[in-house]
């Protein structure tokens, strides 16, 4: 367990740092080009990449040195920060240099997050599992408070380029965390059967075994659907509250904060309550409430209601994963978990990086320039969600934000 506290003290610290950047590209972006398309596609192509990196990662930590591989890509994502500084730094840097580093960061920190994972149950006793995973997911709620709150107080003072050197010392601290400690590796017996098989027949058992049960099929499209349209308003959240604050930062900064807090409670209230005994209810019912936050959210017009709209939804957030993680662990065999949720998580990555992708165009072509004054839905829903700027974004919001509770109630 000794080893394990030390390499999830050094994540934690990482992943705070690592989020204060991704925070403040938003920042930045926005202030660059005032649209939601732009914030849109730094999302898509955050996600887009690990599609494909979650393909091979599987196959990579079953044959290599976990330890190195985290090593090696902890430094290749931060290789990818001290470019965006220096260019930063040397008024070089633009929007596709972003979208480029971006990806390259997402599919090493795929990498990074796989060998971790895996790595778990080697380093930590079997009576310590659940205590380990849950510090698992502790880290990333927790880092989704402290990370916006940092980052929106700091990035009018330090700018862009003190949040990246803020990033790279944290991943100074990791990489000395992982310097220190010996995680132990898998035996040789644990990987014999991948040597029979293919890359090709490796890749496709996963979604071969998915097609194969329907009511894993099933699973999957419902939680297909909610995801398409969850990530589709999820992109559009934080360009509406920038556009209804005229680019406040500090305001973004407590939404999001709000988010983090809302995951810690709910995390909190499953860990003692333990959910419903019918999981498919837990997470249908996490459907609906996650849904119901979030119209509160898009119709709201003050930072109060957008704070305690959010910290609501997302105290959802771990009732309906858990739920719907608790499924897959049951029906899946323990020996073919990692390529079937390996294809689970792709599937989820492609179906979030088209949301993330129209999102933007939606909102900019559509649905705010029928929501000015003298659009086409003003005199509709402008008395709701007014027709000033980020209006459009807000009904857009809302119109996903039904979607979801209308799939929890089917």
């Amino acid at each position: 367990m000794r080893t394990f506290l030390i390499i999830w003290s050094g994540q934690f610290i990482s992943k705070i740092g690592s989020n204060m950047s991704i925070f403040a590209l938003f920042l930045w972006i926005w202030q660059f080009t005032e649209t939601a398309t732009a914030i849109a596609l730094l999302t898509f192509f955050m996600q887009l990449p690990q599609v494909f990196a979650s393909l091979f990662s599987g196959i990579l930590v079953d044959y290599f040195n976990r330890k190195h591989l985290m090593i090696l890509a902890d430094t290749c994502v931060a290789l990818c920060v001290i470019t965006m500084g220096l260019l930063y730094s040397t008024n070089h840097l633009l929007i596709w240099h972003l979208y480029a580093l971006v990806a390259l960061c997402a599919c090493f920190g795929n990498i990074q997050n796989l060998a971790y994972s895996t790595s778990i149950a080697l380093m930590v006793p079997k009576q310590h599992y659940i205590r380990a995973s849950s510090m698992s997911s502790f880290v990333i709620e927790a880092s989704a408070i402290i990370a916006p709150a940092l980052a929106g107080t700091l990035y009018p003072v330090i700018g862009l380029l003190g949040i990246f050197i803020i990033d790279i010392i944290t991943f100074v601290v990791a990489m000395g965390t992982l310097l220190l400690v010996q995680i132990p590796q898998p035996s040789q017996t644990d990987t014999t059967n991948l040597e029979s098989e293919t890359i090709w027949q490796k890749m496709a058992l996963g979604f071969r075994y998915i097609v194969s049960k329907p009511s894993l099929l099933a699973m999957t499209i419902a939680f297909s659907l909610f995801w398409f349209v969850h990530q589709l308003g999820e992109t559009l959240h934080q360009p509406m509250i920038l556009a209804r604050t005229g680019g406040n930062a500090q305001v973004l900064g407590a939404v999001l904060t709000a988010a983090g807090v809302g995951g810690v409670i709910g995390a909190l209230i499953l860990s003692m309550w333990g959910g419903f005994k019918r999981r498919v209810r837990g997470m249908l019912v996490g459907f609906i409430g996650t849904g119901l936050g979030k119209i509160v959210l898009g119709v709201g017009q003050k930072p109060l209601i957008w704070i305690g709209s959010k910290l609501f939804s997302s105290m959802n957030i771990p009732l309906l994963f858990s739920s719907n993680n608790a499924i897959w662990y049951t029906k899946v065999p323990p020996h073919i978990q990692g390529r079937v949720f390996a294809a689970n998580e792709a599937t989820g990555m492609i179906i979030g990086s088209v949301a993330s992708l129209i999102a933007g165009p939606l909102a900019d072509r559509v649905f705010e320039p029928a929501m000015k004054s003298e659009g086409l839905l003003a005199s509709i829903f402008g008395p709701i969600f007014g027709t000033g700027t980020g209006s459009g974004i807000a009904l857009l919001y809302v119109i996903t934000a039904i979607g979801i509770v209308l799939i929890g109630v089917r």
